[in-house]
């Protein structure tokens, strides 16, 4: 095999420290506040006030009408917040003494920046998947964690899906055996929700941009940089045969450059020699799927099994042993707010229970680098043959 084109790792300045693991103190009241006030936004403003011990305290967006609509829903539910708008009004959100975690729900290309300024204003920060689109970007948020001690962590709701949750209890129990292999990815065509900003990032970039639906519960089954880690990825993608008709159809301008293909495929060996193969499609009229499947010795569990493109078979019982403990209690009041079986609350009262408790949290700010690097370093393999990419070492410090 070909050597993997490495990728270079920078030192760790002075003044930064690990963050795995890291702690700080509890919160009796996680007050939350939410930039981006679209769809997600609003969404998880009405989610934050139904969820103990968790208070919105700010909102802010662009549009003052976005942030004032957001004050009135706030108020029919009997809250209110302090409501900033403006393009760089989530600047002043970040200073308000009221806030403890910035929740981030803009578009992808102002995640970094409106993270690492919550985090040097002393605010934890989620981070609307994908929290980052480059190897660069990937370390100022590791940077930026390190030197602040804040916690930084991606808003990857898949990992909080019944089967995504069930199996990784089941590889815990070593009830698969050793896991050799894994498989997950992002089948989705967007159809009438495509917005200009997607297009145009679609239009210019090769390579799987959008990994982590599927590659962020295979991490946390495998327990990356835990005790195993990333070694190196091979990508190839088909033509881009679709893209500019649908750039054509829904922005009125040809596209003879459009750069994402209809199938991009990834293939990712750990440094144990497991294998995980991940496939982006949003093109191509194909149902739903996240395509997760775990190879063990013993046994193996494909999502398939258990869910079709309209929602979960009758089987999805046999995953509920092997949910946690505080799931199940909380599932009537979850599927109010996500007609996916509720895994976006889920996610969002876990992160409160971790702050609540100042427990660590399930995702890390090296997951996230890692989950969101494979969008460049697919790019860099297929712009060079499928030539293996190393993935860099994000924790600095795992000798595995």
């Amino acid at each position: 095999m070909a050597k993997p084109i490495a990728i270079h790792t920078p030192n760790r300045r002075e003044g930064q420290h690990n963050v795995l693991g890291l702690t700080t103190e509890p919160l009796p009241v996680v007050r939350v506040g939410i930039v981006g006030l679209g769809e997600r936004g609003m969404k998880a403003v009405r989610r934050f006030c139904d969820i103990d011990h968790a208070c919105v305290t700010a909102v802010c967006d662009v549009s003052p009408q976005r942030a004032d609509e957001a004050s009135q829903l706030l108020g029919s539910l009997g809250q209110s917040a302090n409501v900033v708008a403006g393009v760089d009004a989530y600047k002043d959100l970040c200073r308000l003494k009221e806030v403890d975690l910035i929740y981030i729900c803009t578009d992808w290309t102002s995640h970094v920046d409106v993270a690492c300024e919550a985090m040097l204003q002393g605010k934890h920060a989620a981070i609307e998947v994908p929290a980052a689109m480059t190897i660069d970007d990937c370390w100022k948020l590791i940077d930026t964690a390190e030197t602040t001690q804040c916690h930084c962590t991606m808003l990857e709701n898949c990992c909080y899906d019944f089967f995504e949750m069930a199996v990784r209890e089941m590889v815990r129990q070593g009830l698969l055996g050793e896991i050799i292999h894994a498989e997950g990815g992002y089948a989705h065509p967007i159809g009438e929700h495509w917005t200009r900003w997607r297009l145009d990032i679609n239009r210019q970039q090769r390579g799987d941009i959008y990994p982590t639906h599927g590659f962020g519960p295979i991490c946390q089954w495998l327990d990356i940089h835990r005790s195993d880690r990333l070694d190196y990825l091979v990508s190839m993608d088909s033509a881009p045969l679709t893209g500019p008709a649908t750039y054509r159809e829904h922005l009125g301008t040809d596209a003879p450059d459009f750069q994402n293909a209809d199938q991009t495929s990834t293939l990712i060996r750990t440094r144990r020699g497991r294998s995980i193969l991940l496939q982006h499609n949003v093109l191509t009229p194909r149902p739903y799927s996240r395509m997760m499947q775990a190879v063990g010795t013993k046994a193996m569990m494909d999502e398939r099994d258990f869910r079709r493109p309209e929602g979960y078979t009758e089987r999805a019982a046999e995953l509920e042993p092997y949910l946690p403990e505080w799931v199940l209690p909380l599932r009537e009041k979850a599927t109010k707010y996500d007609r996916r079986g509720g895994m976006t609350y889920f996610m969002d009262w876990r992160l409160v229970d971790c702050l609540h408790r100042g427990a660590p949290l399930d995702i890390d700010v090296y997951d996230l680098a890692e989950w969101c690097s494979v969008s460049e370093l697919s790019r860099i393999s297929i712009e060079n043959g499928s030539m293996p990419v190393a993935f860099p070492d994000f924790t600095r410090s795992i000798k595995i």
